[in-house]
C-alpha cells in the first residue's frame, strides 16, 4: 500500500477519485492500493520559547537561539492562551496510522516552498523513515494528474526545496520572536510585533506616507497654445516652466503679438510594442487591485479556488513562461475559449500557425510555468471568480498576439523665442492591443494624431491661455503599487553593486507577500483609505523606533531572499545561511535593546481594591501586579479608548467623567460615567434625564 499525503481534502478528493480509491473512511480515502489523505495546511510548527521553558519577555534570556528546534502541532488561541488544535491531533494520528501501513508515501501537498514544508514537517515530526516520492504539478486537470503520477520524482530531488523553506521558517522565527521581545522590554510597555518581512514591508508603508504629507507643492505656470491645420487640432505645450504668473503672462502677451508659431524640428519614429508575458501571482494580485479593487489576499484566494476547481494552472507561481515542452498544448488552450462570446472577437485576431512565442522560455521558468487557463471551460463561477479568470485568458491571448506598432511624432515649434512641444501618436499595426481595444492607460501613449508637419511649416495660433499647474507628491501606495515595491525592493537601493545583485528579486515571494500585508492590517499597522494604504498611529510609532534598525532594512531583506533562492537551487549552504540568521537575530537584538526610548510618564496610582500596589499601566489594561488581588482595568470600554486622565479619576475618586457615544453590544450608543463599587468592580451609572 501506497499512503499519498494531498495539502486539502479538495484536492484529495481529486486525485482519490483518478486513482480508484473511492472507499471513504475517518480522514483518509482508500481502495486500488493507495490511501489518500490530507493535512490542514500547516498541521506543525515551530515551537514558541515557552516550549523552550522561556516564559514571558525575559531580557536575560535573549537572543534566544533554539538548538536543535523544537517542531509542535499546530496550537490555537483559547482564552488568554494557547492550546494545541484537537482537529490537528486528530488527522495527525490519521496520518502516522497510514504512513505506518505504508511501504512508501507519494507527496502531493502543494508543488512549492509552503507545500514542501508542511510534509516534511510531519514526516519528520513522525519521525517516520518511509521512502517518498514528489507528485509535481502545475495543475489539477486530469490530464496533468496522471502526467505527474506517470513522471514521480524521488523525494531527494527537493532537497534544496526543503531547505529553503525551513530556513525561511527558522529565519522568520529568529528576527520575529527575538526582535518582538527586544523592542517591547526596551519599551516598557505594550507588545511590538516585528518581523523579518513585515517590518521592511511597514518601512516602505511610512516612508511614502511621510514623503506625501511633508511634501511641500509648488505652483508653477506654463503656456498652451492650440493649433488647427489639414482639420486636425491639436495643442503645444511650452519647455519653460515659471514659478511667477506675471511672468507666465507677459509671455503668453509676447506669443499673441506674434499670433505663429513657425516648427523648427520634426522627429517621427516607428515604435514596436511586445505584447505583456503571462502573469504570474504578484502579477495579477497588482492587475486586480487596480481594475478590481480586489486586495492581494483576495486574488490569492480566488486564483486558489479557480486551481481547485481545475480552470486555471497552479497560481502561486514567480514566472511569466512557459517551458518549451508545453508550447504544443497552447493551441488546447486557445480552442477551450474562442467560441466563448466573451474571448470569441479577440481570439478571432490570432494568426494562426503564427502566435506569439515570446512567452517560451526554459530558463525563466522557476518552479511553476505562468499562469494559463486549462482545457477545462469555467461555469458556475462567482462574480469575482470570472472576472479573475477572465484577466488571466485575455493576458495569454495578449500575450499570444502579434506586436503593436505606433509612430510617434514629437514636434518643437517656436513662438516668439519661446519653445513648444507637441506629441503624436499613431497607431499603425493594433497587435495584441486589439484584444482589450486598450490604446491608453498608464502603459500606453495618449493617442493625438498629427496633422502631416515639416521644418518651417507657420502655425496659426487659435488660442493661448497660461495653465497653473502644482508640482506633485509622491503618490501613496496602494495595494498594487506596495505589491511592486516589495517586488522591486533592488531598484530603490544606491550602491549600483548592490543593485544588479538584487535587481530581480524583492522581499517576500509572490506566495507570501498577500499575508504579509494581510498581517500589517492584523496588527493595526497600516488601513485602507479609499484605494490608498496608510500607517496607523501604532504604524508609525513602530517605524520610528526601528527604521535606522536592521529589522527595518529593505536590502538586508532582499539578500535573505536571494540566498533562499540558492539555497533552493542547490547553490549555497542552508547552514551557513542559519548561521548568518542567528548572527543577525543577536545583532538585531543588541541593537534594539541599547535603544533610548521616550518613555510617556504614568502617575502612580495605588489599586483601589488592595490599597497596597502600585498599578502597572500597560497599553491596553491597567493591573494590580499582585496576582492574589488581580484588580484589572481594560483602556478600551465598549469601543471608546479611555485615557489617562479617565483612569486617573477612577482609579482615586471612584468614578470617571462623562464618556460619551459607548456602544452596546446591540450596537446602540449610549453615554455613562463608570464607576467603582465596593468591591472595586467597574459599572456603568447612567445619566438621569430631566423629566417634564
Amino acid at each position: 500500500m501506497k499512503t499519498i499525503l494531498a495539502e486539502k481534502p479538495s484536492v484529495a478528493r481529486e486525485i482519490a477519485a483518478l486513482l480508484g480509491a473511492t472507499d471513504k473512511k475517518d480522514g483518509f480515502l482508500t481502495g486500488n492500493g493507495y490511501y489518500v489523505t490530507w493535512a490542514f495546511g500547516h498541521l506543525i510548527g515551530l515551537g514558541m520559547p515557552e516550549d523552550y521553558g522561556i516564559a514571558g519577555f525575559d531580557k536575560s534570556s535573549l537572543p534566544i537561539l533554539p538548538d536543535p528546534f523544537i517542531l509542535t502541532v499546530r496550537k490555537v488561541r483559547k482564552d488568554k492562551g494557547y492550546t494545541t488544535d484537537p482537529g490537528a491531533l486528530k488527522q495527525l494520528k490519521v496520518i502516522k496510522e497510514l504512513f505506518d501501513k505504508s511501504d512508501s508515501i507519494i507527496v502531493a501537498t502543494d508543488a512549492g516552498r509552503e507545500g514542501e514544508l508542511i510534509f516534511r514537517y510531519i514526516y519528520e515530526y513522525l519521525k517516520c523513515q518511509k521512502p517518498f516520492q514528489r507528485l509535481w504539478i502545475s495543475s489539477l486537470t486530469e490530464k496533468a494528474i496522471k502526467q505527474g503520477f506517470d513522471n514521480l520524482k524521488d523525494g531527494s530531488a527537493f532537497d534544496g526545496l526543503f531547505q529553503a523553506a525551513q530556513g525561511r521558517s527558522r529565519a522568520d522565527w529568529l528576527a520575529g520572536i527575538n526582535a518582538t521581545q527586544a523592542l517591547s522590554i526596551a519599551a516598557g510597555r505594550g507588545v511590538y510585533s516585528l518581523g523579518r518581512v513585515q517590518t521592511p514591508t511597514l518601512a516602505l508603508v511610512c516612508k511614502r506616507y511621510l514623503e506625501n504629507r511633508n511634501f511641500t507643492v509648488k505652483k508653477y505656470f506654463q503656456i498652451q497654445l492650440k493649433h488647427r491645420r489639414e482639420f486636425v487640432d491639436f495643442k503645444s505645450l511650452s519647455t519653460n516652466k515659471w514659478d511667477d504668473r506675471k511672468q507666465a503672462e507677459n509671455a503668453l502677451r509676447s506669443v499673441q503679438r506674434q499670433n505663429t508659431a513657425t516648427v523648427i524640428a520634426v522627429d517621427s519614429k516607428t515604435v514596436t510594442e511586445q505584447p505583456p508575458l503571462l502573469f504570474d501571482l504578484t502579477g495579477l494580485q497588482k492587475a486586480a487591485n487596480k481594475t478590481l479593487s480586489l486586495s492581494a489576499e483576495e486574488t490569492l484566494n480566488i486564483a486558489q479556488s479557480l486551481y481547485e476547481k481545475k480552470f486555471i494552472s497552479y497560481p502561486r507561481t514567480g514566472s511569466k513562461y512557459i517551458p518549451e515542452d508545453m508550447w504544443a498544448d497552447i493551441p488546447d488552450l486557445v480552442r477551450t475559449i474562442q467560441d466563448d462570446e466573451r474571448f470569441r472577437q479577440a481570439a478571432s485576431g490570432l494568426k494562426w500557425g503564427r502566435f506569439n512565442k515570446r512567452i517560451v522560455n526554459d530558463v525563466k521558468v522557476t518552479d511553476h510555468h505562468g499562469l494559463l487557463i486549462t482545457d477545462k471551460m469555467p461555469s458556475a463561477l462567482s462574480a469575482d471568480e470570472t472576472k479573475v479568470y477572465n484577466m488571466i485568458a485575455f493576458r495569454l491571448l495578449e500575450a499570444l498576439s502579434q506586436p503593436c506598432v505606433k509612430e510617434m511624432t514629437d514636434v518643437v515649434l517656436q513662438a516668439s523665442h519661446y519653445e513648444f512641444t507637441a506629441k503624436g501618436c499613431k497607431v499603425m499595426e493594433p497587435g495584441w492591443r486589439s484584444v482589450k481595444g486598450s490604446f491608453t492607460g498608464e502603459d500606453a501613449e495618449p493617442l493625438e494624431e498629427l496633422p502631416q508637419l515639416h521644418k518651417g511649416d507657420e502655425l496659426k495660433i487659435k488660442e493661448a491661455s497660461v495653465l497653473e499647474k502644482k508640482t506633485k507628491p509622491p503618490v501613496l501606495y496602494n495595494e498594487a503599487g506596495l505589491l511592486s515595491a516589495m517586488e522591486t525592493a533592488g531598484k530603490d537601493i544606491e550602491n549600483e553593486d548592490e543593485r544588479k545583485v538584487l535587481q530581480h528579486i524583492g522581499i517576500g515571494t509572490p506566495a507570501t507577500r498577500a499575508a504579509i500585508i494581510e498581517t500589517l492590517f492584523k496588527r493595526d499597522y497600516i488601513r485602507r483609505e479609499k484605494k490608498s494604504l496608510i500607517p496607523t498611529e501604532k504604524g508609525l510609532q513602530v517605524y520610528e523606533l526601528v527604521k535606522d534598525r536592521k529589522i527595518a532594512d529593505v536590502t538586508l531583506t532582499a539578500e535573505w531572499e536571494l540566498a533562499l533562492q540558492k539555497i533552493e537551487n542547490n547553490e549555497a549552504d542552508a547552514g551557513d545561511f542559519h548561521k548568518d540568521m542567528e548572527s543577525y537575530a543577536t545583532s538585531i537584538t543588541q541593537e534594539l535593546l541599547s535603544m533610548a526610548i521616550a518613555r510617556e510618564k504614568h502617575p502612580e496610582l495605588t489599586c483601589p481594591k488592595c490599597k497596597s500596589q502600585q498599578l502597572l499601566i500597560r497599553d491596553k489594561l491597567v493591573k494590580c501586579p499582585d496576582e492574589a488581588c488581580s484588580w484589572l482595568q481594560f483602556c478600551n470600554v465598549c469601543g471608546v479608548q479611555l485615557s489617562m486622565a479617565d483612569i486617573t479619576s477612577l482609579v482615586s475618586k471612584g468614578r470617571t467623567p462623562l464618556i460619551k457615544d459607548m456602544k452596546s453590544k446591540a450596537g446602540k450608543k449610549f453615554d455613562a460615567c463608570i464607576v467603582l463599587n465596593e468591591q472595586a468592580e467597574s459599572t456603568f451609572e447612567f445619566e438621569k434625564k430631566n423629566r417634564k
